[in-house]
């Protein structure tokens, strides 16, 4: 009985460290969802407005108005089925951009997601092409470059030119598709009496460190595809300490949030040199600069280099990597260790969701397919625990009787398990398929743009975000912002009670204390679970149903796991 009292204390202690040590470091260590899309006030689900949005759409935060600033020089309108905004002629740079397909909250009058923004203005993000001035005197940064047309569309590429007092003429020629990816041919035209060393290079510049947290399931700041591998470091503050620099030919470097990207991919065919540096005003850059080429009189020289700047859409990325237009672009989301496991995943419950219109349904039909394909090896699990718990009088017997030689004890308990062909580790199985599948699930959920905003049906207007039913404060009625682990909704509670009927099927327990762990345990996973994604919890209770119906069978194939143990 003193035993029985230490365990149930010692879970106790676990219970209450989980409960409240895994706030602390889930934010940090293993991010459970995305911000709330949406908030309960007195008894009404309504949207919150983006935490991390752009400030600066014409807002006393702005350093100066957008507005006043995109007014201040001449520009190229960009126009395209995912894009607008436009390139600015004085130095060349593309510093205005807007995803259309993307709003920055659920509300109905949500404004679209900027992505890029000019300089002076706040979170200025952009990004720029031009010529090293080492033997080579190319147009200055604040020159205003005389452009082709008024408007870049898929259809029509735009031609920027600029010329220099030795002979030299420059143009940068924009081209875009119907998606995010500018194609940038940068040409010399040497008119001048000497040859001179042509050196192209790109930047993407951006003011402050991504909204989104950088942690250690999901990157989020510089990144590169350098010398075939992804690197997802440095991070910001890593650069701030010193300038990270590589060569390599083939990749690319840029800056990624978790649902957005701003990535340079130089000429793949030739090396390149590629850098991270951090500058004044807490502004970052990733440039990169080609060897110097050598231009006689007379000549030009092109080399063409590209601009990913938009949604990182899977389907999206993986094309443009395998029609070989960017080296493993796909790895600009981190799907991490489990990556062979989570794509098909993906893939299978955005096809799920093409065919029902739904991605709450579609987990629900994910669960389905992944619990009717494991059940043979459930049946094979309980056929398990069926052979155990008919050896445990006999376990019990043989631990009474080597209590006190722990060595001779193990050897026992493995010649019984050999002798009645009993594989303890066989029940464990189905658990062990679990794992990953939920990590992928995750990782889809909290990773892939797909997801976002995606409601499933009532008051749950996005399954990336946890449930904004919380009931101790009475769904919104008392106005006050609860901690973490008290934030309970409606769908963890749902969750909570689904585990507790699924451990009242499990077999006795022959230790007391093995029983009150299993009677608790679900109320604590109920806490641990509650700020995690609502798509997550959704998985896990039709799991927890199926499995109850699923016991319910087998138990009638294997009676005896009803009964409790013999003496």
């Amino acid at each position: 009985m003193k035993d029985e009292s230490k365990n149930f204390v010692l879970f106790a202690v676990i219970a209450a460290l989980i409960l409240f040590g895994w706030p602390l470091i889930q934010s940090r260590v293993f991010p459970t969802a995305n911000p709330p899309a949406t908030r309960m006030v007195d008894g009404k689900n309504k949207p919150l407005p983006n935490s991390a949005a752009d400030p600066t759409a014409d807002s006393p935060a702005a350093i100066r108005d957008r507005a006043v600033v995109l007014a201040e020089s001449p520009r190229v309108r960009i126009d395209t089925p995912a894009l607008k905004g436009s390139i600015n002629l004085k130095g060349a740079r593309i510093d205005d951009l807007v995803l259309t397909r993307y709003k920055e909250s659920i509300a109905k009058d949500s404004p679209p997601i900027r992505l890029f923004s000019p300089a002076g203005t706040t979170d200025a993000y952009f990004a720029g092409f031009g010529w090293r001035a080492d033997g080579l005197t190319p147009p200055a940064a604040d020159a205003v470059w005389t452009a082709s047309a008024p408007v870049l569309t898929p259809n029509k590429p735009v031609t920027l030119t600029a010329s220099n007092p030795q002979g030299q003429r420059f143009a940068i020629e924009i081209a875009i598709d119907n998606d995010y990816l500018f194609t940038v041919k940068q040409t010399v035209a040497n008119g001048g009496g000497a040859a001179v060393p042509v050196a192209a290079y790109g930047l993407v510049s951006r003011v402050g460190v991504s909204k989104d947290p950088d942690s250690w399931t999901i990157h989020t700041g510089p990144m590169s595809v350098n010398n075939g591998a992804a690197h997802y470091n440095p991070n910001f503050k890593d650069v701030d300490k010193e300038p990270t620099r590589f060569t390599t030919t083939g990749g690319w470097l840029g800056f990624t949030d978790k649902y957005w990207l701003a990535a340079l991919v130089p000429d793949q065919g030739r090396a390149f040199d590629g850098q991270f540096r951090a500058g004044a005003n807490s502004a970052y850059q990733a440039d990169f600069t080609t060897a110097p080429q050598m231009l006689p009189p007379g000549r030009q020289l092109t080399q063409t280099a590209k601009l990913f700047a938009g949604a990182k859409e899977v389907k999206l990325l993986d094309r443009y990597t395998d029609t070989g237009a960017v080296t493993k672009l796909d790895y600009a989301i981190d799907w991490g260790w489990f990556r062979l496991v989570e794509k098909p995943i993906f893939y299978y419950l955005d096809w799920l969701f093409r065919i029902v219109g739904n991605f709450g349904v579609a987990i629900i039909i994910l669960t389905l397919t992944i619990r009717l394909l494991v059940f043979p090896i459930a049946q094979r699990q309980f056929a398990s625990m069926a052979a155990m718990r008919a050896l445990q009088p006999k376990m019990k017997a043989i631990q009474e009787r080597f209590k006190d030689d722990k060595q001779r004890q193990q050897q026992e308990i493995m010649a019984l398990y050999k002798s009645e062909k009993v594989n303890p580790l066989a029940g464990c199985v189905p658990s062990l398929i679990q794992i990953p599948i939920f990590y992928a699930l995750y990782k889809a959920l909290m990773l892939t743009i797909e997801m976002r905003h995606q409601p499933f049906a009532l008051w749950i207007k996005d399954l990336s975000a946890p449930d904004p039913a919380t009931i101790l404060n009475l769904f919104g009625y008392i106005p006050i912002t609860l901690p973490h682990f008290l934030a309970i909704g409606v769908v963890p509670v749902l969750l909570g009670i689904s585990m507790f009927f699924q451990f009242r099927l499990n077999p006795t327990q022959m230790d007391p204390a093995q029983q009150q762990v299993f009677a608790i345990l679900p109320w604590v996973l109920m806490f641990v679970m509650a700020p995690f994604a609502v798509g997550l919890q959704i998985y896990w209770i039709t799991t927890n149903c199926i499995s109850i119906l699923q016991q319910k069978w087998l138990y009638s194939r294997h009676p005896q796991l009803k009964n409790a143990p013999a003496k």
